[in-house]
């Protein structure tokens, strides 16, 4: 038998609701008077017509079913012990059900964790900001960042997660950890995406030097108003790819999203698992976490607008790239190294021509004259700052807790 109690607001609830179904207020007014949402109001008439006065009581003992003394113990102990009191109750509540077989809502977790003395509510500022909607189709906007955050805990200097994130889909199209925020890493995110999905229509990206070119002619700089594109603009461009850049964090909030979520999960996983080198975070992030967000979070569309890439030579766009000019003893000079240029089938030298140099991630050159590829080459393994770029990237990439 449930028990009532009878409380003077009880009774103002019972006469307004009254007042609301024989028609003489309205919905708005209700809500007005008793302090509460349409919604709640609507639940509260429901009750109402369905239990009469005993619909709009607080009960004792509801029909549900108690948690019982052990299975709350074993939740304050899992989270204590098994995940070091550190994943949010959302997350917690996830590994309940997926490892530990124990289904709770989200409010009982929360209120177990509460009443060990596990979990503190904290008041946070919202801020709000008008989300602007999603692209109809994929591959018609791709978000691109970077993160630098402390991934992985047993390593306390911060490594950088580049991350690319269709806007029509939600879909985590590349991510991996990088010692580095490079224009070589960057491009092998967007290569990358190129060779598994296809040419996207656009590239939404921060105003980083290695995206767009942000120095101008002026009094104190002596460089063109009119410059020429970075190379990953230049690569881009090549490819039909509108390079757009945003103006604030907020309007790449997608992705802005996405790396808060990744600061809260991602770095509590990869802890769970006890991964002690990003060589390993890597492989965890490729294989595992990002097929399951992928899974979990993805937003289906109408369709698509990737294309294939059709025979396009990708290890010649994605390069660095420079311009010399050709000396008199038909070479040129490129990090420290000389070039022999040597006669094609339609010029025997090239002195004081200019030409283009392109350069990939794996040290090969190519050089161009008037968008012909005129030499293939390769810089010497021991071409000094080379040599010093990969001790560098060697002595990042092998650090490994004391």
């Amino acid at each position: 038998m449930r028990k009532y109690y009878i409380s003077m607001k009880d009774i103002k609830r019972y006469k307004v609701i009254q007042e609301w179904k024989e028609g003489k207020v309205k919905g708005r007014e209700v809500c007005m008077v008793l302090g509460i949402s349409y919604r709640q109001a609507l639940r509260i008439r429901k009750r109402f017509r369905e239990e009469g006065f005993e619909g709009l009581l607080r009960r004792f003992g509801s029909g549900r079913k108690s948690i019982s003394k052990d299975t709350r113990e074993e939740v304050k102990r899992l989270y204590t012990e098994v995940y070091g009191g550190r994943f949010n109750i959302l997350h917690f509540k996830e590994k309940l059900e997926e490892i530990h077989d124990i289904k709770l809502s989200y409010g009982s977790v929360r209120n177990i964790l509460m009443e060990g003395g596990l979990h503190r509510v904290r008041k946070r500022r919202r801020k709000f900001h008008k989300r602007r909607a999603r692209m109809p189709k994929s591959g018609m906007l791709i978000q691109m960042d970077t993160s630098f955050h402390q991934w992985v805990e047993a390593i306390p200097e911060k490594w950088c997660l580049i991350s690319m994130i269709d806007d029509a889909t939600n879909e985590v199209v590349y991510a991996r950890f990088f010692p580095r925020d490079t224009a070589f890493n960057n491009m092998e995110g967007i290569r990358s995406t190129i060779e598994k999905k296809g040419l996207f229509m656009s590239l939404y990206v921060d105003k980083a030097s290695h995206f767009t070119t942000t120095r101008y002619g002026g009094l104190h700089y002596d460089v063109r108003e009119e410059q020429k594109g970075t190379n990953i603009e230049s690569a881009l461009d090549e490819l039909g790819i509108t390079l757009i850049t945003a103006n604030s964090p907020q309007a790449k909030g997608r992705i802005e999203r996405l790396f808060g979520f990744f600061q809260d999960r991602l770095i509590n996983e990869i802890w769970l698992r006890g991964i002690k080198d990003y060589r390993e975070a890597n492989r965890f992030l490729k294989k595992e976490f990002i097929p399951w967000y992928n899974k979990r979070y993805n937003h289906k569309t109408t369709g698509n607008v990737y294309t294939p890439i059709n025979g396009i030579n990708l290890d010649l766009i994605f390069t660095k790239r420079y311009l010399r000019r050709v000396a008199k003893d038909n070479t040129i000079s490129i990090l420290g190294e000389t070039i022999q240029l040597g006669p094609t089938g339609k010029k025997l030298n090239f002195v004081r021509a200019e030409v283009e140099v392109r350069m990939s991630p794996k040290n090969k050159i190519w050089i161009l004259y008037k968008g012909n590829v005129i030499l293939k080459t390769k810089l010497s393994k021991n071409n000094k700052i080379l040599k010093k770029e990969k001790r560098i990237e060697e002595i990042l990439k092998n650090r490994t807790p004391a």
